[in-house]
Parts: structure tokens; sequence; C-alpha cells
């Protein structure tokens, strides 16, 4: 791998690699890039991978190849402390600290921003990401006052962007490499420096990152950031204008008329089938947005209340767009949850549109990941990000998953939506949790299927000998960090779990997966990506579905076996493996391992090798 990194550094190609999980790819890509003396921007899936490649590999490989390298950490704006905000949350604390709770963690959050050198809210480890402070104390794209800012020549991003563009390594996410790309092409600045290679680890998430930011949105919660913004500006400035009091109060009961005119609560909702009450309030709040940024901009008290009217007005023009998208061009559909309402407009198809942004920087692009292949073919994603001609690499996994694991597919399995079919898969997993004492993960394809699950769990194991973690019950992190702690636990999650999830060790010796994760047929988004490949003369099924099922089920899978003395049974609850024919190909990608169709064959094997993990060797004895 690390040789074909090197061979598309040189040539300024585009490879594909999936390498299997203990390859050593974070390795295999940045010896290569460090050796290479060229600018490289490594981009990665997740915040944690981000942290690890530049505290810890990349600093360690350039002292092991002696090759010096200044490195740079860039992250999302939103990342950052904006000390214009904090300053004004800690001005209006009724606006944005309205509990006792966020006003200890203003004061905390104050404290450090006399002292840190970064801005990196990362640093403030008691902070939870989902905090209400989070979007008092950080800048968005819309409402960053840029040079006009009395603390611009103290920010945290520019300093960021600053210290990005002199590095010789950068080390971003892909929603940041993304939206740089999709912002430079509405005519705005690079935020990322211009670079010789791009690297994308995880990248078998870039398809559905990039319909994201090449679709167009608008979110109700921005304007009720805005609203909020308005009145603290306004008070700041010490500016009265009861016209723009009335135009807030208006717009907000229109949010709260739009919210309630779709009367189905949470869920995604296509556009042609929304309600008339719905679609006549649009126009009304664009109306009102328009009006509330002529008074803001007429006002004249100071670039907080201006930058305020441009917001305003830009959600406007946002609002009246995604009202008049053609529908031949992509699907629009609404998003209602707990947070919020978005509206949202996906592009049927973003291939060419990837295509046309790798084609743009002429410079070496490499994709990889542990799944981005169907078998050995890599046709399904390379087609899905433009590039159907880029060299390709497959390296498999080096772990013994003949020896170290088993495939158990329960015999008599009901059909996926049979009633029954949680009970089942419980009751096919029960012999296996008894055998290893716990130390699984109990997967599944939907919310409802999750909750029957924990239902029959109950009901099999009223008094468990081992603890039971839920996904709900505390953030992801949390209860992952939980079920390392403990040794023995069975966790129930859905498919937030399926992917960057480490644990290694004896904590975790069942994968068990209770249906094949095609996505869901209802799902807007889906409907979209379909309706693009008919319109080529394709076949969704077998270009879409299938092979993204596929991959989704190698990602789960491939929680199991994270280190060469892992072991453990992989449980597939779902009877289409055997009753249909691409069950075959489900199959074929999996790793390796024998198959089972007994339950106590399984239990045996994970009973042998506990025992033989606890067994004292000959030496200690």
């Amino acid at each position: 791998m690390a040789a074909a990194v090197g061979r598309a550094l040189a040539l300024d190609e585009a490879l594909i690699v999936e390498a299997g999980t203990g390859t050593g790819k974070t390795f295999a890509y940045l010896v290569p890039a460090l050796l290479s003396g060229r600018s490289v921007i490594i981009s990665t899936g997740t915040r944690t991978l981000q942290d690890q490649l530049f505290r810890r590999d990349v600093p360690m490989l350039a002292r092991a190849l002696g090759a010096p390298v200044k490195m740079a950490l860039l992250k999302g704006r939103a990342n950052y402390l904006c000390r214009h905000r904090l300053d004004l949350t800690l001005q209006q604390r009724s606006l944005f600290a309205p509990t006792r709770a966020t006003a200890r963690m203003h004061a905390r959050i104050s404290r450090w921003a006399a002292v840190t050198k970064t801005g990196d809210l990362a640093e403030l480890t008691d902070l939870p990401e989902q905090s209400p402070v989070w979007p008092t104390i950080t800048s968005t794209r819309e409402n960053c006052l840029g040079q006009e800012c009395a603390q611009y020549a103290r920010c945290h991003v520019v300093e960021a962007r600053r210290a990005a563009q002199a590095a010789d390594v950068v080390v971003v996410n892909h929603h940041l490499l993304l939206a740089d790309l999709a912002l430079k092409d509405e005519g705005f600045a690079d935020l990322l420096p211009g670079a010789d290679a791009v690297i994308l680890d995880e990248a078998h998430q870039i398809p559905d990152i990039a319909a994201q930011f090449f679709g167009q949105s608008w979110a109700a919660r921005a304007a009720q950031y805005l609203f909020r913004d308005t009145a603290a500006e306004m008070e700041a400035a010490g500016a009265r204008a009861p016209a723009v009091a009335e135009l807030l109060a208006t717009l907000s009961s229109l949010l709260d008329a739009l919210r309630d005119s779709l009367g189905g609560g949470a869920g995604r909702y296509e556009w042609e089938r929304l309600s008339d009450a719905f679609l006549e309030t649009l126009p009304a709040i664009e109306a009102a947005l328009h009006a509330l940024s002529d008074e803001l901009e007429g006002l004249g008290a100071g670039a907080g209340t201006a930058n305020c009217g441009r917001r305003a007005g830009a959600l406007a023009a946002q609002l009246s767009q995604l009202a008049n998208i053609a529908p031949e061009s992509g699907i629009r559909w609404v998003d209602a949850n707990a947070a919020g309402l978005t509206l949202q407009f996906t592009p049927f198809e973003i291939a060419e549109r990837l295509r046309q942004f790798v084609e743009a920087r002429p410079s070496a692009w490499v994709f990889t990941s542990a799944t981005l292949a169907i078998g050995d073919d890599f046709g399904h994603f390379a087609a899905r990000i433009g590039l159907p001609e880029a060299r390709t690499l497959k390296i498999d996994s080096p772990f013994d998953y003949k020896n170290q694991a088993r495939l158990y597919l329960p015999r008599d399995m009901p059909e996926p939506q049979h009633p029954t079919h949680a009970h089942k898969f419980i009751e096919a997993c029960a012999p296996l949790i008894e055998a290893s004492g716990g130390r699984a993960f109990l997967l599944f394809t939907s919310y409802r299927g999750l909750a029957e699950g924990v239902a029959a769990l109950e009901a099999r194991f009223p008094n468990p000998s081992f603890p039971v973690l839920v996904q709900g019950q505390a953030p992801r992190e949390a209860l992952l960090e939980r079920f390392r702690e403990l040794g023995n636990a069975v966790l129930l999650a859905t498919g937030s779990f399926w992917e960057g999830v480490d644990v290694k060790g004896e904590a975790l010796a069942i994968v068990a997966i209770d249906k094949l994760p095609f996505a869901s047929p209802d799902d807007p988004l889906l409907r979209a990506r379909l309706e693009g490949i008919r319109r080529l003369g394709g076949n969704p099924f077998l270009q879409y579905q299938l092979p993204q099922a596929v991959l989704a089920l190698k990602q789960g899978v491939g929680r199991l076996i994270r280190d060469f003395d892992d072991f453990g049974v992989i449980v597939l609850g779902d009877p289409r493996l055997t009753t249909k024919a691409y069950g075959q190909v489900f199959l074929k990608a999996l790793p390796p391992s024998p198959l089972l169709e007994d339950g106590a064959a399984g239990a045996a094997f994970l009973a042998e090798r506990l025992s033989r993990k606890r067994a004292p060797t000959a030496a200690s004895g």
C-alpha cells in the first residue's frame, strides 16, 4: 500500500485502496506522504482519528523517519471559541444562559478563554458536544463579522487557518474539506491551503457527506439563532426599533405554524406530500425575513446588527431558491426532529461534481478505508465519487479469521418483517451470551428493532448476570467507555455503533446483527439516489441498494476482530442470507470464517477460547 500511495503522490494520480483491519493503513499512507516532501492534506471521517493523527501518528513517524515536518490541525469553525460570541453571551446572560448550569459553564469557559492558545473546544473535556452552550460561544459562516469584528486580530479561526497555510501536513475532517470545495464553487476564498496531495481516510463516508454540501438546505434553527443574536446585538448597541421587535415576533409565530402544519411530528417528509398550509407559510417567512433585513441594515447601529441584517437577507434568498428548484434536478424534502426543522434539496447525482472538484485540483488523490470493495470489485464506490478509471488496490486483513472467528447463521429464523423476529434473534444469541457471560454487541438496523430487541432481552434475561447498556442511555463515547471498563457488558444499539468503534480484547466476543442493513425505502435521500440511477437507465437495486448494504454489513462485522489476539462469534439473524440469491454476495464479502448453524457450537467455541485465555500458562505456573 505504501508503494502504491508513493506512486500516486509522484504521478499525481487518483488511487482507491481498501485496507482491511490491522493492515496498518495509517502508516502506509503517512510514510510515503512524509518522505515525498510535498504539501499534503489528510482528511478523516471522525475527530477522534483527526486528533490521533495530529497528536500521535504523524509526529512519531516524522521522528522515526528523520523527516521534520510542519503540521497543522484544522477543524471547522464550530470547534473554535469565538471571542465576540463569548463577550456577547456574557453581556446578555438572560438570552444565552437561562439556567444556573449554563451560567456556570459560561463562567468556566471565560476563565479558559483567558489562557487558551488555540481556542480549540476539545480542550474543554467537560463540555459535551450536544451542550446548548456550544452555539453561544462559536461562530458560523453566517454570523461571523469577519474583519469588522473587534476581536479579529485575536481570532482563533483566523490563526488556525494561517497555521494551516504555512504547514506541510494539514489534518482536517471530511466535512471541512467538502465544505471548502463547495464554498469555493460559490465564489468564497479557500479555507484550506493549496496542496500537492489529498489523502482521505475513512473514505467510504465521502459520497454521503458530499451529497449534503452539493445540495441545499434551510434550517429553522438558523432563523431562531438569528432572532436571538439580533436581540442581543441590538441590546449591546443600545438600539431601539419597535418594527424589528414586531418582525421577530411575527417570524417566531410563522416558524411555529410551519412545524405545526407538518402534523406528523419527527420524520422525513417528501415535498410533494407536504400540506398546503406548510407550503403557503414559506413565502410569508421569506417576506418577513426580507423586511427584517431591510430594517436591520437601515438601523446604522454597528457591525453586529448590520451582520444580522445580511443574515436575514441570505436566509430569505436561500428559502426562495429551495422553494423554486426544478423537480427534475433532484429531490426536496423536510427533516423534522427534536433539534428543529430543516428543508433540504438533494441532487439526483453528485458523482460528476465530485469528479470536477478532483480534476480542478491537479494533485494526487488517495481514498482509503476498510470497506470500499464488493468482493474484489471497486466499481460501486468509484462510480459514486466520479472516478471509475482510478487505480485500485485491495489488501486483506492479516488477522486469522479462520481460527479467530466463527460466523453463525441461526436456522429457522422468521422473515425480517415478522413480528417474532426480534424474539427469535435474541433466543438465537442467548446461548452465546450465556457462554461468554455477556461481552456482546447486539446491533439493529432500526430503532423499532432496537426497542423490540431490548424488550426480548429483558424477557429472556430478567435478572442478567451481565450489565446491559442501551443506546440513548448516555452519549455514544460514554457508552463505549463504560462497555470497555465493565468488560462483560451487553450493548444494544443501532447504526451509529456500526462503524468507528474499536473495542479490543475480551470485552467484546460477540457481534450480532439482526437484519441485512438495506436502507429504508421510505427515506427521501435513498429515493433521490435510486431515481438518479433509473434516469440513467440503471438498476437501482443492483447498482446501489445491494452494494451499499454489503458495505454496511462489512462495517458492522468489522467491529469484532480488532487485534491479533481477539476472537469471537458473528451472528447474522437474517434468513435472506441463505434463501435469496443475493445472500451469497454478502457472505462472499465477509472475512473467511467457518460457518455455523448451531448455537451450541458457537457457545462451545466461546467457552473454549475464554477458558484458554484464563488458564495459567506453563511459564507462569
